[in-house]
Parts: structure tokens; sequence; C-alpha cells
């Protein structure tokens, strides 16, 4: 009998043994498919099976592999089918890694939970179920899964959780999803799922959490079955284009502690049956088309936290005991047509973090008690018709980030320390009747470093600047435009290093410009205009390299105008009329782009550019020669210079298009209708239409009728100096996107080069927004053009080949075609991405100097400017 158990017992140790070497082969196989997995997995070691169980997210029990868990360890590669012959594996996580390709489970009967969210599996999932039948979770959200939502997860009959979101699954819920009667958690949001919303979903009695919104796209309405989820916690239905008013059945489930219904079409009243939701505390119906007013039986929703209805079509008064809501800490409402007084309690509750009641029609002041526990941190009630002085209490208000009170009626004084509180970083009261001045800051232990947005144009703010404005060492917005101030312009201006926008215009500031203005280094829009300033215009000023817009005009500025001015590239508006400036206009540079009327209303300033020729110095007669001799003879002196350089411009550019056509290379980038000859035509000093550092910009039209912009390039792609021009020039052309200039061809010789783009008929977005005839864009218009730059930008930097980083991104660089879509162009600084993201920088083609333009202040140019 001894022998017999020793024997038995020998066979099982065997066996186990056996197995645990067949998932030590297993998970080698599974390590060999990988991609780069040292140093996540430096402890599987090939060489000893016995130190399986030791291994880095491996757990054995009874010597098997029972979970296998490699999560976020920035794996990437395929997982092979071998993982199917862990046969004892309950528990598998691959989650929150770079797995590409497809992956299939089979054959696990005792698997019960599966997580392989986060990664790039593909394909699909139609796996045979049956055998993982103990499948209790299954989570692949955050995929590229495509095709149909599979049906065979319907043979899982202990599956409760069950995520497959954020992938690209087509087509229809099945209704048959309604019989998983196990299931306690289903997400099927941020798929490309249509059709309605199957009712029988609402057989799901057992469901405590529901996803099924963004990126899909439902017809119809939510279903009224859904209100026989009696243990549902969490319904999250936004942004999927839900139509019809929202189910009065909904007030059944007494369990339901968020209900986020936002982004849809929804319309009709507010049920009043959701007044029933007792355990509600993030509600979000904001975004939609509902009417009527705030339900009174909200009053009983006393664990409300969040209370979004923004963005609807409600009015009424807001209702007093929103203010008594105990644990209220985030309250909108704005864009809508509410009326009445803001109620007088809010923020007494010590709760309240974020208020934004903007874009009603809201009265009375201000409730003093908003931030009565220094919580508020979202303070925005602009574009109402509130009165009185913005409260005291607010200039204590540590907590602050952004407040927004503009375009209202507020009067009195801003509250001592409110501008200088430590945590604020934007603060607008633009558009009110603010008056007095502006406090310096009497709290040194608030520093104001992280503000980086003050409007306070167009009000009644009188005196000079306070010193502490220096303090803002963050500041990138100063607005300060249509006051009273006077005085003159500290110079601690100059401290402002990180300025990007400075509005001083319409005031009353005298003496002179401050020379530290030209430490601002950041500025692009910089404004004086309508001032008393006097003296000169400082040199410094052309430091600032990367300047957009300047405008000095309407002051009392004299002497010449700097001729250093032209030197700045980027500068494409400026304004100096209506000063006393004298002596000869500068021709130079940027001198040339200024229209005449830049320099308007300044008499003794004289340029052939103004039509106001300057004057000869007066030359004494000789005794044997009249002056009507001299002036003979001066005449015929400049005739024959005239007919010289006129003879010798002909020469050039007949030698320019009559090259033979060998001296011409013509690269194209896709299939042309013109010639060498054609484009040559183009060349003339009668089409252009921009001139830059990168050269001369030249319209043209083709015999076939297409137009092209032909940018002629001097002293790049010679034999001797092509530092891989011909090769960037390549990429350039080979670039497709809807929002991004194409380069047509390439022509070249031994001096010239010229680049043949597609023609865009309305121009820059700079010229459109800041032009002689700018301004005439709409905000939808404005909005449409930063969403086009963007995918344009986005392409260069995420999916081209060579990723490219375009460097130069400013508003003259974003040009607009017929139907004004956006397109970026000029990459004259941009930068390939080589081997995961070293740079290499475009050998020839030049661009702005020294500007690298941040992305936000295009958003500004497209958002401040006003339209007229």
């Amino acid at each position: 009998m001894v022998p017999f158990i020793a024997l038995t017992l020998l066979s099982l140790l065997t066996t186990c043994s056996a197995s645990l070497v067949n998932d030590f082969n297993v998970l080698v196989s599974l390590k060999q498919g990988f991609s780069f997995p040292e140093p996540s997995l430096s402890t599987w070691n090939s060489s000893n099976p016995r130190s399986v169980c030791s291994w880095v997210g491996v757990r054995c029990s009874r010597g098997r592999v029972v979970s296998l868990e490699l999560t976020d360890l920035n794996l990437c590669g395929s997982v092979s089918p071998q993982i199917s012959r862990l046969d004892k594996l309950t528990k598998l996580s691959l989650a929150g890694n770079n797995f590409t390709g497809s992956i299939e489970i089979v054959r696990l009967s005792n698997l019960q939970f599966i997580n392989i969210s986060n990664n790039q599996f593909s394909g699909g999932l139609d796996w045979n179920y049956s055998e993982i039948e103990s499948l209790e979770v299954f989570d692949a959200y955050n995929n590229n899964f495509t095709d149909f939502l599979p049906l065979g997860i319907l043979s899982l009959k202990k599956l409760k959780y069950l995520d497959l979101g954020g992938n690209y699954f087509h087509g229809k819920i099945p209704e048959s999803y309604g019989k998983m009667m196990s299931l306690e958690y289903l997400s099927l949001a941020g798929n490309n799922l249509h059709g309605k919303i199957p009712g029988e979903l609402g057989n799901l009695t057992n469901l405590r959490e529901i996803y099924l919104g963004y990126y899909n796209v439902f017809e119809g309405e939510i279903p009224a079955e859904f209100g026989n989820l009696v243990n549902l916690v969490h319904m999250n239905l936004p942004e999927c284009e839900l139509h019809g008013p929202i189910p009065r059945e909904l007030g059944n489930l007494k369990l339901l502690d968020t209900l986020y219904l936002h982004a849809n079409h929804l319309s009709g009243s507010i049920p009043k049956e959701l007044g029933n939701l007792t355990n509600m505390v993030n509600l979000d119906l904001s975004n939609n088309a509902l009417t009527g007013e705030i339900p009174f039986e909200f009053i009983n929703l006393k664990k409300l936290k969040l209370f979004n209805l923004f963005l609807n079509k409600l009015h009424g008064s807001i209702p007093d005991y929103v203010a008594e809501l105990p644990d209220l800490e985030t309250l909108g409402l704005w864009m809508n047509n509410f009326t009445g007084e803001i109620p007088g309690k809010l923020g007494q509750n010590g709760k309240l973090q974020i208020l934004d009641l903007s874009s009603n029609k809201l009265t009375g002041t201000i409730p003093q008690d908003l931030c009565s526990s220094n919580q508020l941190r979202i303070l925005i009630l602009l574009k109402n018709f509130l009165f009185g002085p913005i409260p005291e209490s607010l200039g204590k208000c540590y907590s602050l980030t952004r407040v927004r009170l503009g375009q209202n009626y507020l009067n009195g004084s801003i509250p001592n320390g409110f501008i200088y509180l430590p945590q604020l970083n934007l603060a607008e009261l633009q558009n009110n009747v603010l008056s007095g001045t502006l406090s310096e800051n009497g709290n040194s232990s608030s520093k104001p470093v992280k503000l980086g947005q003050l409007n306070l144009s167009n009000n009644l703010l009188s005196g000079p600047l306070p010193l502490s404005l220096s303090n803002f060492s963050s500041l990138q917005i100063l607005l300060l435009s249509g006051n009273q101030f006077l005085g003159p312009i500290p110079p601690s201006i100059g401290n402002l290093h990180q300025v990007l926008m400075l509005d001083l215009s319409r005031n009353s500031f005298s003496g002179s410009i401050p020379p530290e203005i030209g430490n601002c280094f950041h500025l692009t829009f910089l404004d004086m205009s309508q001032n008393n300033l006097s003296g000169s215009i400082p040199t410094e000023i052309s430091n600032i390299h990367i300047l957009n817009y300047l405008n000095l005009s309407r002051n009392h500025l004299d002497q010449a105008i700097p001729k250093s001015i032209g030197s700045m590239k980027s500068l494409t508006v400026a304004d100096f009329s209506f000063n006393d400036f004298s002596g000869k206009l500068p021709e130079s540079g940027q001198f040339s782009l200024f229209n005449a009327s830049s320099f308007a209303g300044n008499p003794q300033l004289c340029g052939p550019s103004l039509n106001n020729p300057c004057n000869f110095t007066t030359i004494i007669n000789s005794p044997g020669k009249s002056p009507g001799d001299f002036k003979l003879i001066f005449a015929l002196g400049l005739l024959i210079c005239s007919l010289i350089f006129a003879t010798a411009a002909i020469i050039k550019a007949k030698s320019f298009k009559k090259n033979s056509s060998d001296s011409w290379k013509l690269t194209a980038f896709q299939k042309l209708e013109f010639t060498v000859t054609d484009i040559l035509e183009c060349v003339k000093d009668g089409n252009v239409i921009g001139r830059g550092g990168a050269g001369i910009v030249y319209h043209g039209k083709m015999p076939s009728g297409i137009e092209v912009a032909v940018k002629k390039l001097l002293g790049f792609g010679t034999n001797s100096h092509d530092h891989g021009f011909r090769a960037e020039i390549q990429t350039l052309g080979n670039i497709r996107h809807r929002n991004i200039v194409r380069l047509l061809a390439f022509c070249t010789n031994k001096e010239t080069n010229l680049l043949v783009y597609e023609y865009m008929r309305n121009g820059s977005l700079g010229e459109s927004l800041h032009g002689k005839k700018g301004g005439f864009l709409s905000w939808n218009l404005r909005y449409k053009i930063a969403i086009e730059a963007a995918k344009g930008l986005c392409y260069l930097h995420h999916d081209c080949s060579p990723l490219i980083v375009h460097r130069d991104v400013k508003s003259n660089n974003i040009l607009l075609d017929s139907s004004f879509e956006a397109h970026v162009a000029d990459f004259g600084l941009a930068k390939f991405l080589i081997d995961g993201g070293a740079s290499q920088c475009m050998s020839a083609i030049a661009g702005s100097y020294g500007y690298i333009a941040p992305g936000k202040y295009i958003l500004l140019e497209i958002f401040l400017l006003p339209i007229k």
C-alpha cells in the first residue's frame, strides 16, 4: 500500500512539474512576441523553468500559472495565440501597453477576468465565448477594434462587467444585449454605433452603471424602459445625438447619483419627477434645447454637488433654494434666459467652487458671500445686467483662479488686493463703469505670479499705473484701453518679460515711450494709440523681433521714425498716423509693405511713398549758368539714368525667361497642365502679391485657367549649396492634406528656385484680421478657421512621414481659399522629426527672423480682434 501511495504522489508531482514547464514555455514564447520587453520583463529568465512563479506579473497556485498581470509595463508588439495554453489561468491583464494586431482567447474555462484595455489591438472580438464561460469581467476599452458588436458574448451567463467603449464598433446595439441579466456595468461609449438605443436594455435590472455616449450617433429618444433600471447608480449618455424629451420614468431610479445627458438635442421641459432622485450628486443636462423653468421639486436634491444646465433655452429666475443646497460645489447656468437676481445666500454653504451664470439677463448685485470659506475658484458672471460694486470680500478670496465679470454695469472701485490674488490667472472686468485708481499691492506675502491675462478695458479707471504692475511675472495679455489712466508709462513695464499683447490705447498717458519696452521680447501686439505721448520712438522697440502689430497713432510723437523698425520682419501691421513725425520716411525692409495711410497726418514726414517728395539741398548757381540750364541738365540726366535701368531690367527679364529649357529643371508633384515657360511668364513685377524673408510671391494664371502662386527664392539649391534642400522639397511636395497648402511643382536652375503652390484667393488670415479691409470674419468663421488650421498642424505633428514641426505658425502663414477654408503655409523654419523625435532643421528655406510664434497668440488674434 505504501509503495502505491508513493507512486501516486510521484506521478502527481511529475504531472505538476510537466504542466509548469508547459506554462514556462508559453510565457517564453509570449515574451518573444513582444518588442523591447526589457527592462520590464528582465526577471523572465528563459534558462530556469522553476523560477517562473517569481517572475514579474506571474502568480501561481498549486504549481500552475493562474494569473498574468502585465499592466502598464510599456510593452509593445503582438500577443501570441500560445497564451491560450495557460489552461489554469483565472486572471489576465494586458492593459495599458502598446500591443497591436489581433488577439483571441480560447479554451480557458477557468478564466474569470480579462483586461486588454488601453492598447492598439485591432480586428474584431468574434471569439468562441462558450470556451471561456466562467468570465465575469471583460474590459476591452480604448483599442482599435472594428466590426459589429460581438453576439457570442451572450453565452457568458456570469458576465458582470462589459466595457467595449473607445473603439470603432459600428452598426446597431443588438436588442439581444438586453438578455445579459447578470450585467452590472455596461459601456459601449465612444464607438461608431447608430440606430435607436434598444428599449430591451431596460431589462438589465442588475445594472448599476451604463455608458453609451460620445461619438455614437443614435436616433430617437432615451428609452422610457430605462426607468426600470432600479439599481442604476450612474447613467452616462452625453454627446450621442439623442432627441426628444427626457423621460419622466427616470424619476423611478431612486439610487441614481449621476445623470449625464449633456451635449444632445433633448427638448421640452425638465421633468419634475427628477426631483425624486434624492441621492443625486451630479446632474448635467447642459448643451441641449431644454425649455421652461428649473422645477421647484429640485429642492429635494440635497446631495447635489454638480448642477449644470448651461447652453439651453431655460427662463425664469434662479430659485432661492439653489443657494441653500448644502453640498453644492459647481453651478453652471450660463447661456440661458434667466432673469431676476442671483440668490443672495449663494456661497454661504462654504463649499461653492465654480459659479458660471454668464450670458443671461440677470440683474441686481453680486452676492457678498460667494467666497465665504475661500473655496471659490472660478467666478464667471459676464454678459448680464449686474450693477453695484464688486464685493470687497473678493479682494481676499485667495482661492480664485479665474474671474470674468465683464460686460455688465458694475461700478465703484476694484477691491484692494483683487488683481494681486496669488492663484489668479485670469481677470476680466472690461466694459463696465468701474472707476477709481489701481491700488498698489499692499500685501507683500501675496505675489501675483500666476496672472496671465488682465483685461480692464473700457471702464472709467484713472490715475497712474501702479508700480506693482511690473510684479506680474507671468502676464501675457494686458488690456487697459478705453480708460482715463494718465501720467507716464512706467519704465518697469519692461519687466513684463512674458507679455504677448499690450493695449494701452485710448487713455491719457503722457511723456515718452520708455525704451524699456524693448525688453518685452515676446510682444506680438502693441497698441499705444490715442494718448498724449511725446518724444521720439525709442530704437529699442526694434528689439521685439516677433512684433506683428504696432499702433502708435494719434499721439504727439516727433522726430524721425527709426529706420531699424524696417528690420522687424514679423511686423505686418503698423500705424504711425496723426503724430508730429518729420524727416524722410525709411523705404527699406518692412516699410515697403505698409500703406501710405499708416503715416497720414504727419505733414513734416516726406518720402516717395507718401506723394510728398523730400526737398533737395539748394545748389548755388555758378556765374556762367542760369537756373534754367541747370534744370535742363538735371532732367536729361534723370532721363538717361531711367533708360539705362529700364534697358537693364528688360535684358535681365528676357534672359530669365529665355534661358534654354535645359537650364531649368521642373519637378512636378502631381500631373500638371502647364510648363516651365508658363511658370516663368508669371514672374514679373506686375504680378507681385507678397514679399517676405523667404522671397517674392507672384500670382499666375496658367493657359488652362488654373491659378497658382509662385514663390521665387534666391541663392538656394545650387550644386555647391544643396545641403539636402531638394530632398526636403520632395518631402513637402508629397504632403497631401486638406488644410495644408499644396506644393504643385519645383523649378530650379543655377541661380534661382521657384516653388509653385496652389493659389489661395482670400490671402492670409493676418490680412483678413488686420488689413485695410480686415475685421469682417464672423465668429463662426473664425472658429472654423482655427479648427482647420489646428487639423493641418496636427497632421504635420502626428501623421506626416517624417513628422514636421512648423516653427513659424502665425496668422500670415495661414492662407484662406475662395471658401475661407484654412491652409497652413510657409514651412520656412520647419523641422523634420527623425528617428522618433530627433530633429533636423530644414537646410535652406528662410523663414521669419527669430520668430517661433506661440499658437495661442493666433487664437487671441482670431477671437479678441473685433468684428467691424
